[in-house]
Formats: C-alpha cells, structure tokens, sequence
C-alpha cells in the first residue's frame, strides 16, 4: 500500500515567490525542495508497521506557493476488496472506518476511479452513496482517460448511468515514458503536458475541456471546479452563521438589560460588580462551615473511624459472642476483673484511632469542602462566560487551601495531643450520657444497615430459602477449602503428590461472592445485641484509656470505651 495514513495537505496561497513546504508536527522547518517533501511523505508512511497495514494517524503537510488556491485536501487509503497474506485481517473493515470519518458532511468527497474499471465496481462512488445519497457534495474524479477509446471516456463523464451534481472531471494523472526520460522536466510539468497533448488531441470528443461549453476534463479544471464549489458551499453557509450571530447578539441584549437595566456600565464597574457577587456568594456559601456544621462533619468522619476500627478488630474475631456471657457475669465490676485478651483488644483500638492522623483527615476534610465550595461559586453565572478567571479563581484558592494545609493540621494535632496521652480523663455525668447515647444510635444504625443489606440479597437471589441455600453451600465450600489445605499439607509432609478434586459449579462466582456478603451482613447484627440499650444501662467505671481526639469527641470516645472495659 502506498498510503497508510491519512495526508492533510492544506494550500496556502501566498505573495512570496518561493514556494516551499512544511511538516508542522516534524520541526523540520521549510522545505523548498519537494524531492525531499515526497521522500519525507515516503518515510512516514513506511513507518507504519507492517502487522497494522494503516494508521489513523494523519500527516500534517502545508505547501506555500503564489499558484495554489486555499484549499485542504486529505488523500486517504485506498479501499480494498479482499486482504492479501501479508496484510492483517480485518484490513478492508479497518479502512473503511477511517474513510467514513472523512467523508461525512460537510466535506466535499472527491470519489477517485479508474476509468478501464466499470463505474459500478468502484467502492469510491459505492462508499460516497451511503453518506452523500444525492451525490450533492461528490465530485467524481475519472482518471487513466489516455487508457480508454475517447467514445467511451466521454460516455463516463457524461454522468448518464451514475448521475453527480457536481459532475466527473477527467485527469491523466501519469506522465508519458518519453516526456518523464527528459532531466528538464518534473513530474508535474510532464503529467501536464502529457494531459495537455491528449486532451487537444481530442478536441473533438471532450470540447472545449473547460466545462462550459464541453466535458471537464483536465488537472486545471478540476482546480477550478473544487474552487467554485467551495465558494458556493461557504456562500450557503453564511445564512445560517449570520442567523445564529443574531441569536447570540439578541441573547446577549436581553441578558444586559435584565442584569443592568439599560444602563451604561464600562469595564471598571463590571469588573467590581463581579467581584462584589463573588463575594456575597463566598458568604452566603460560608454558613455551611459554622462550628454546629462543622463539627457534625468531623463527629461523622469519626464515626467511620470507629466503626471502621470496630470492624478490623472485633466484628471478625470469633469470640466476639462472648462479650454477651461478660455482660451478664455478675463478678465483673468493673475493667480490672475483665480477661486480659479484651484489655489489650481495647488498646489496640485505641492505638488505631490515635495513630490515624485525626488532625490531619480533620483538617483534609475541611479542604475538601472548601475547594467543592470555591468550584461551585465560579461554576455559576457571570463566571461561566469568563472561562479564563473562573480557572485563575480556583487555582489561586486551591493553591493557598494547599500551601495552609500542612500547617493547619499540624497546629489541629498539637491542640488535641494533651488529650491524646492523659492516662485518665475525669467525664461528668451528661456528658458520659450523651457519648452512650450517640454510641448507641451509632450501633442500632450499623445493624439497621446490615438488615438492609441481607434484604437486598435475599430479593437478588430469590427468597429466604434460597438465600439460606446458597449460605449452606458457601459453608460447605469453606470446610472443602480448609480439609483441602489440611490434605495439602500433610501429602506434602509425606512426599506425595496432592489430589485436585474437580470443582463445583452449582452456583456462579456472582451469586458465591453475594453469599460471603450475607454472611457478613448477618453474622454482625449477631455480635451487636451486647451493645443494646439495656445491656449498657451499667454504671460508668474508673477506665483508663487513650482514646480521645478532642473535648467533644473525648466525651464519645471516652462513653464507648469504657463500656468495653467494662463489657468484654
């Protein structure tokens, strides 16, 4: 194949009398010598793999000269019919892909076809008709006429079997053997005159060749006709860009005398204006980050804190159900006559959430939500029409709430560290209700969501009974898997090869992963009943702990872990 990418070549007529060409993407600077322009067009398209065939990838070429028009053309792959054994399958689906995103509207097609071929076996034309049914923005371009009998190539042009509205041009597009041999000529100037002697030695059967008063045919003719039909297309088009000019121009109108009533205003008071809004916006928004507001926010992330602490320390642990034996064991007192194990449980605990960096998601937080605000503020009128300011607003605020943060969560951490390493921390009675309180709805609304959550897979999977179903065999599979592991181990202890069992498929890995899920969505409200309201009804012991992040949140944490010192 000779083109395997796409060639945009763009004519620029210019005053200079040097004509030179350019690969803009290359950097290779202007090129006088086309020699070296088509060597250079040659290596690009070698480039492509021989495994790919053609690439998407267009190449750029602009050509200055004071003899072209204005105009971009783009030579595109030729099609196929089958691929060849050293091409790669799916080369002819591959190509036409790449033509069709060409030839859409509003691009003239110039449909290229042989003229020893039939009209009816050019997949050009063939392709052009389903995107240009009417054939009102296709030109046909006929070329090798010097290969056919006169008679017939003007029956081609005449467009009478396959009708265009912008009519077939007839081209010779290669030079002769003799006019090609002579040095003085290029390529050009001899497929020039070899078209020039062929076409007036026919004078006869094409006319005149310049399509007024006979046939189009020739190189210039088709220059001349691609520029009047670019005339014309952009003489339509202004209708419609004048129509939607005035649109915009009445909008705008409308938008000024609602916004400022007619009145006079210069760039100075629509500059102040702006800024006035944009600060009455930043204040109207900056309630959202009051003290009540902003430490609900912090209280919540907290609480995923704990929960999440809970979840990777107890609700896993299988002797999480002995927490209801604990609380209902009348020797326990207080949190010295618990088990050592659920001692150092708590410590790890509190470990966890000290050591989480409370200071510094705190202060992220915060951040986070100042940023949402600043993009919310410049996404809204007038600063939707200043692209350019809205972007230079956002990235100036983003860059101080990003040079403050380091220091403001460090100066966070050094306000709660006090609290973070009293060995006993004396709560008042209210306050000690209200952490119980809140740890208690936290806990009934943890449950309400597993209960949720086992409803949504038991209507997935069908009912109770097969949610039931498919549990049993998710259990059968762990004893499998744990027998299995057991056998493994002791045939390699005895040097023998271990035995695959075959697998079973009676259920998909969908529906296994949605029968882990319940279990643990059902196995944790299990564990929680030693948290119910009844249950911590016990007197506030003497604990001493680590768990505490700050006045508010000491009072939450402190509620929480002493009911585990004295609980477990």
């Amino acid at each position: 194949m000779v083109t395997r990418r796409p060639i945009e070549l763009t004519l620029i007529h210019t005053d200079t009398p040097e004509a030179y060409g350019e690969f803009p993407s290359l950097g290779l600077g202007k090129m006088t010598s086309f020699q070296q322009i088509q060597q250079t067009l040659t290596d690009l398209n070698l480039a492509v793999p021989a495994s790919e065939a053609i690439s998407d990838k267009p190449i750029d070429l602009r050509i200055y000269s004071p003899t072209v028009p204005d105009l971009t053309l783009i030579d595109l792959p030729g099609y196929i019919q089958i691929a060849s054994m050293d091409q790669p399958d799916g080369l002819k689906e591959k190509i036409a892909a790449l033509c069709d995103k060409y030839i859409r509207e509003p691009n003239l097609i110039l449909a290229v076809c042989a003229a020893d071929v039939d009209l009816a076996n050019s997949p050009a034309l063939r392709a052009s008709r389903k995107v240009d049914p009417l054939g009102l923005r296709t030109i046909g371009v006929v070329t090798k006429m010097d290969l056919v009998v006169p008679q017939q190539g003007r029956g081609i042009l005449e467009g009478n079997r396959y009708p265009l509205h912008l009519g077939y041009v007839g081209v010779v597009c290669k030079p002769g053997t003799t006019l090609l041999g002579r040095k003085k000529d290029n390529v050009g100037e001899a497929v020039a005159k070899r078209e020039e002697n062929y076409f007036g030695k026919h004078r006869d059967v094409f006319g005149a060749g310049g399509g007024k008063s006979g046939l189009m045919v020739g190189t210039d003719t088709l220059r001349r006709r691609l520029m009047d039909v670019l005339e014309s297309s952009m003489a339509s088009s202004l209708h419609s860009i004048t129509n939607a000019v005035q649109l915009e121009l009445e909008e705008a109108t409308y938008q000024f005398k609602v916004q400022y009533n007619d009145r006079r205003i210069s760039a100075e008071t629509y500059v102040a204006e702006c800024v006035d809004l944009l600060k009455a916006r930043f204040k109207e928004h900056a309630a959202q980050f009051s003290k009540p507001q902003v430490r609900e926010r912090l209280k919540a992330m907290l609480d995923d804190k704990v929960m999440g602490v809970l979840e990777a320390l107890y609700w896993g642990d299988k002797r999480t159900p002995e927490l209801t034996g604990l609380v209902q064991d009348s020797k326990i007192k207080t949190g010295a006559d618990v088990e050592l194990y659920w001692k150092y449980k708590l410590e790890a605990a509190s470990s966890l959430l000290t050591k989480s960096g409370v200071g510094r998601d705190s202060t992220a937080l915060l951040a986070d939500g100042l940023r949402a605000l600043v993009d919310s503020i410049t996404a809204g009128d007038p600063f939707t029409w200043h692209p350019g300011t809205s972007e230079r607003i956002v990235q100036l605020s983003h860059g101080i709430l990003r040079d403050r943060l380091g220091v403001a969560a460090d100066q966070v951490e050094n306000c709660i560290k006090p609290y973070k390493y009293m060995s006993e921390i004396e709560v008042q009675g209210n306050e000690w209700e209200a952490g119980r309180e809140r740890a208690i709805a936290l806990f009934e609304n943890e449950m309400k969501m597993c209960g949720e959550k086992v409803g949504e897979l038991r209507r997935k999977v069908g009912g109770s009974r097969r949610l039931n179903n498919l549990m049993n065999y998710v259990r059968s599979l762990e004893t499998q898997e744990q027998e299995r592991r057991e056998r493994r181990l002791a045939d390699a202890a005895a040097g023998d090869a271990p035995d695959d069992l075959p697998e079973s498929y009676r259920y998909n890995p969908a529906q296994i992963l949605d029968g882990m899920f319940a279990f643990g969505y059902r196995d944790l409200p299990l564990t929680l009943p030693v948290l119910s309201p009844t249950r911590l009804a016990v007197h506030r012991p003497t604990c001493h702990t680590q768990v505490a992040t700050g006045r508010s949140e000491i009072q939450k944490m402190q509620g929480r872990s002493s009911e585990q010192c004295a609980l477990p």
